[in-house]
Formats: structure tokens, sequence, C-alpha cells
């Protein structure tokens, strides 16, 4: 059905079929056995407390007002990450601010953490029980007087809601939020969120969105802190605003984070360089290019525990769920593999 809905969908903005996109799951038409598919249990893991069916899931970025993730969740995904969402409501950077590279199998956004604000979104989380394992990616507001302050503000609205919170100080769209990857500034971060988890005696879950741009001394400094915080997770990685050199599309030159299959390989050696200074001590989950059984078990070889997408769902519609899950299984038998968890960090060995 979507290979035969794309070109009329590719035809519309990008946000205009995003939205639609929205609404239409709004609709909760499509039953979830749809997106069952045979011996899944090879999939099962358990991530950050919670036993999933597979541990691919959706990034951040498409359900950024957490409006339909109970409805995502039936398409097959293990887990959601809604947001990012900030403080106050945030309209985002002037429009167009997507753009499809169809050459590339690739997105370009400067969206700018558009969403309806965490007052607005904590009242719809209270309201709409998670059916699953869901995350929480917070940031600061664009105007804020103090990004530090507004992470905080986020972390104390969302722990409780939360399966877990993810801190996103990785998005090259907002000004000055990638000075927090600065180990002096990540710091003082890290500490305050702490301070904040500890009231609910460690029992929530922390994680970290880093950059795929980092200098090699940034990316030292911020596998040291994530020991010493303890923080629970890394994902690994967001969009990266280079690799530009060897795209196709004339949309190459605009500004903001490209996503999609040319940031596969980068992300995958992040997430294979931190799975071995980490020594296996910290979940990981790998993003960037997979749109396939064969890219996702990429990332979970380099030691990923998790995988999620974004790019993928827009250029292959809601059936990738379905075929990365057969194809991983495929994978793993051929491989010899019982299961999932065996092949984390399989060729990082």
């Amino acid at each position: 059905m979507f290979s035969f809905l794309r070109p009329f969908v590719f035809n519309l903005d990008p946000e205009t079929a995003h939205d639609l996109a929205i609404k239409s799951l709004k609709f909760n038409f499509l039953p979830s056995s749809l997106f069952s598919v045979a011996d899944e249990e090879m999939l099962n893991i358990k991530l950050f407390g919670k036993e999933i069916s597979n541990p691919i899931g959706l990034a951040a970025g498409f359900d950024k007002s957490a409006e339909v993730y109970n409805e995502i969740f039936k398409l097959g995904f293990g887990f959601v990450e809604v947001g990012t969402i900030t403080p106050k409501q945030q309209y985002g950077n002037e429009k167009p601010r997507v753009f499809r590279l169809t050459k590339d199998h690739a997105l370009i956004n400067r969206l700018g953490f558009n969403n309806d604000g965490s007052e607005v979104v904590r009242k719809r989380i209270e309201s709409n029980t998670p059916n699953n394992l869901l995350g929480i990616n917070i940031g600061p507001n664009k105007d804020t007087e103090s990004m530090l302050n507004d992470f905080l503000k986020c972390a104390e609205i969302f722990f409780p809601l939360g399966d877990y919170i993810t801190v996103n100080i990785s998005s090259p769209n907002t000004p000055g939020l990638r000075n927090f990857h600065k180990e002096d500034v990540l710091r003082k971060l890290l500490s305050k969120i702490n301070e904040i988890r500890e009231k609910s005696n460690f029992n929530k879950f922390f994680l970290l969105k880093v950059s795929p741009d980092l200098e090699n001394s940034y990316a030292d400094g911020i596998i040291k802190l994530i020991l010493e915080y303890k923080i629970d997770g890394v994902i690994l990685t967001n969009t990266t605003d280079k690799n530009r050199d060897s795209l196709l599309d004339d949309k190459k030159k605009e500004t903001g984070g490209l996503s999609g299959r040319p940031l596969k390989d980068l992300s995958t050696e992040f997430v294979r360089r931190f799975y071995k200074e980490l020594k296996g001590q910290v979940p990981i989950i790998g993003v960037g290019g997979i749109d396939s059984g064969e890219s996702a078990f990429e990332k979970i070889a380099a030691g990923a525990s998790a995988v999620q997408l974004y790019t993928g769902l827009i250029y292959k519609g809601p059936t990738i769920i379905k075929d990365i899950k057969k194809e991983l299984i495929d994978i793993l038998k051929n491989k010899g593999f019982k299961n999932i968890k065996e092949a984390i960090g399989s060729d990082s060995n």
C-alpha cells in the first residue's frame, strides 16, 4: 500500500506529509497483529527495566508532542521516544525547514525543537498511559535565559512519567546546545540531573544523546562522565551538520541536521568505539541510517543493545518494522545466535 501511496505522499511538503501521518495514526485503524512476525521471541530483550518484544525503537522527532505513541507501538516498534520537549511551547525555526534528499535516502531538517511544551505534553501522557517502553526526549527553549535550568525543569516534570528520559545535547539546530559536550559544562548538567534522579532512589533511567560531529577529546570526556555519573544509557547519534561531500541530491546544501543512509557508517563507528571504551557496562542505542535488518544488525553487532530509526520510516513506510524484524531473525538464525542478546557487540570483541 505504501509503495502505491508514496509518489502522492512525496509530492507533499515534508511537514505536511508528517502532519498527515500523525492525523492518520490517531484513527488507530491498523491491528497490531498485522505487524507481528514468526519467532519474534528471538528478539525479546530487557531494556531500561522493561521486557520488550524487540529492540527496534522510533527515534525522537516523529512524535514530537507525544500525540500518538500508543498507536505507534501497534506498528511493531519495541519502544518509542517522544520529543524533543522544551519547557515552553515552541514554534521552531522558519519554514521551509525539512528537506527530502531522495537520491540519498536522507533528510535534512532545521526544525528547532518545535513542540507543544512541557505542560501540554505532561497532561497528554498522564491521560494516556503508555502501553510499552516510552522514552521522553528533553531540551531547552531557544530563547531561554538558562539552557541548564530548562533541562532541569523538564527532568523534574518527566522523570515520573517516562520509562527513561533522554537529555538531548546534540541537535545542530539550537545555537549553543552542543556546548554541553564540553566536559566542564556537561559535568555540571549531569550532577544536577542526578540530584533530581536521586529523589526516586535512582529508579528512573537517564540517557544522554550525543552528536556524531564530536572531536575525539570531547568523546573521551563524555565517556568518562557517563561512567562517573552512572548514566543509564547513551544514544549514538543525532543528526550531523557535516558529511555532505558524497551526497547526490541538490538539496544537500541546505542548513540543518542530516539523517538517513549517509549517517549509517559514521554512527556505527561511534557505537563501536563507545562499546569498547564503556566495556559493555552501559546500554547503547544506535541511531543513523537504519532501514533494513542488515543495517540494524550492524549496529547491534557493533555494540548497540537497541536501535532507533526515523528517516527509514519516511522512505519505506509503516511496514518497515515488520521487514526489519523478519530480516533480523533470519540473520540471527544464519549466524547461529539463539537470540538478539547474544549478538550485541559480537563484532567488537
